[in-house]
């Protein structure tokens, strides 16, 4: 019988000291460990872990903290993304975090890649008490081969997961029982008062983001894909519910990454080894790849299943709307693995327009590009969240506002200049309502947007004719193949020209203001790029 990895002198060097040290184990070993330490964790039908991350079943972004210190206070964006906590509050929570990992009767650490581009990645390893956490990071992460183990020498990055262990409000900066503190001059994350594996892998992105850009790199919220025939490949950017992880699933596509990648100077590489796919509702015939992927080395989180034969309630979430699983990606049988490839020839912003007065697609400028990228817009629809009953807007700069670290702009101009570079055309696609407002309307039809999208990919629209919106200034798409051009041209698509105008107005207005908190970062030619 092998022997588990044990080290028990290996953590005095973080000072911390405990009786034993599980390093890099298999997910097997680790699903043992899960099973005979975690109450309520179980093994699924389908073969994942099903494990519970407690009271927390979401990301607490208002408990994300970036410590200041003065060699690279003046690159960071600070306000309500990042908060900054002084570095006597930082250790206080440093030292909370040790002292409570050293109390556990045995601990775990990975080790692991961010970034599938050997120049660029970086290494990260994570201290954790729980198999749940050790295990979910060993998925997101690009795992090592036992050779790259052997040698992995110090990290580049240090994650101290002590989420049972709650922050002490009374600490200088807290606001709070949790806190989530990354300190980019010691290299170090450090959770507390939060069991949700998320934090572990938006913290490395947030990570990503500052370190990406300092090397004149784009760090992208984005999934990608690549031509099965050449090494170009495709962007698709998207808040929730505008049908990013939907039309990345595309059988004509290779998979590159579903959620975090880098531009570099040689083309798109993903920065996770791993999938965290939202699990509410799931069916094998909606999602049928990522149905088959949550089964053996995948964890599913928070999930409600029943009691006898461990088949997963999918569409139960008495527990939380945020069911998640993770898992590997080269269980998606498209992927590209390695997930590195050239650069984008198209790039593509989805928004559910749910006021439906966005064109199905529009070509943008460079400077519209930059515009509407720092917007980051798509709307809410009722019964999305408690309290919403008419659409509402929403922005979210970058498409991942909380896991920005630059001014905005920063990554607006990066983005520029490799579309300038590497010309690459940039579309807005909505993906929400035509011919009226939600309640009024309808949505697109998946059909309709997927044509959209493959008659991006195959080149067709770039030549296609346009029409110039008189409100938002866009180049609407006039033809595209296999979807009515009545739908189109959303004012013909609406019964009343008057009401769609007034819509149009109020959405303009929205955007508007919005802009207002970026514009001292932007150039003039951007911020005019916006609606007239």
């Amino acid at each position: 019988m092998q022997k588990p990895n044990v080290h028990k002198p290996f953590l005095s060097e973080y000072g911390i000291e405990v009786e034993k040290v599980l390093r890099n184990l298999p997910p097997a070993v680790l699903y043992e460990e899960a099973i005979r330490n975690e109450p309520g964790s179980c093994i699924a039908a389908s073969g994942a872990l099903i494990a519970y991350s407690g009271k927390k079943t979401g990301r607490s972004p208002k408990d994300k903290r970036v410590v200041r210190h003065p060699s690279y206070e003046q690159d960071v964006w600070w306000g309500n993304v990042n908060v900054a906590l002084e570095e006597r509050g930082y250790a206080a929570n440093l030292e909370r975090a040790k002292d409570y990992l050293g109390t556990r009767p045995q601990l775990y650490v990975v080790d692991g890649f961010a970034g599938w581009d050997l120049k660029h990645r970086i290494k990260v390893r994570v201290i954790c008490s729980r198999p749940y956490h050790a295990l979910f990071m060993h998925t997101m992460l690009i795992r090592p081969t036992r050779e790259q183990l052997e040698s992995f020498g110090k990290p580049d990055f240090v994650i101290y997961n002590a989420g049972e262990f709650p922050a002490n409000r009374h600490t200088e900066g807290m606001t709070s029982k949790t806190s989530i503190d990354i300190n980019f001059n010691s290299a170090e994350m450090v959770i507390l008062g939060t069991e949700y594996a998320g934090e572990m892998k938006k913290g490395v992105f947030t990570i990503m983001n500052y370190l990406m850009p300092k090397r004149g790199l784009l760090s992208m919220h984005c999934s990608a894909t690549a031509d099965p025939h050449s090494d170009r490949s495709s962007l698709l950017f998207g808040l929730s519910g505008t049908g990013k992880t939907t039309l990345s699933a595309d059988p004509k596509r290779r998979l590159i990454g579903d959620d975090e990648h880098v531009w570099s100077e040689d083309g798109i590489f993903n920065i996770e080894g791993g999938c965290y796919a939202k699990a509410i509702n799931l069916t094998a015939e909606s999602e049928p790849d990522i149905y088959q992927a949550l089964r053996f080395g995948a964890v599913l989180e928070n999930v409600v299943y029943n009691q006898e034969d461990r088949t997963v309630n999918y569409a139960d979430g008495r527990l939380t709307e945020n069911t998640r699983g993770a898992y590997p990606i080269e269980y998606i049988k498209n992927a590209k693995v390695p997930c590195v490839a050239g650069h984008p020839t198209d790039l593509i912003f989805l928004t559910c327009d749910a006021f439906g007065v966005l064109p199905p697609v529009s070509r943008l400028t460079p400077e519209q590009a930059m515009y509407h990228f720092i917007s980051g817009y798509t709307a809410k629809v009722a019964g999305t969240e408690v309290g919403v009953t008419e659409p509402e807007a929403t922005f979210s700069p970058c498409f991942g506002g909380p896991f920005l670290v630059w001014h905005p702009g920063k990554y607006a101009e990066l983005l520029a200049a490799n579309m300038k570079k590497h010309n690459a055309s940039v579309w807005l696609v909505n993906t929400g309502w035509t011919g009226g407002s939600y309640g009024t309307g309808k949505r697109m039809k998946l059909v309709h947007t997927r044509a959209i999208i493959d008659a991006i990919h195959s080149g067709q629209l770039r030549d296609a004719r346009t029409k110039q919106d008189s409100i938002f200034g866009l180049q609407m798409i006039t033809e595209v193949p296999n979807v009515p051009a009545e739908s189109l041209n959303p004012r013909e698509a609406w019964a009343d020209a008057k009401s769609y105008d007034g819509t149009a107005t109020k959405l303009s207005n929205l955007f508007k203001e919005n802009f207002k908190k970026y514009s001292d970062g932007v150039s003039a030619a951007v911020r005019e790029a916006g609606p007239r």
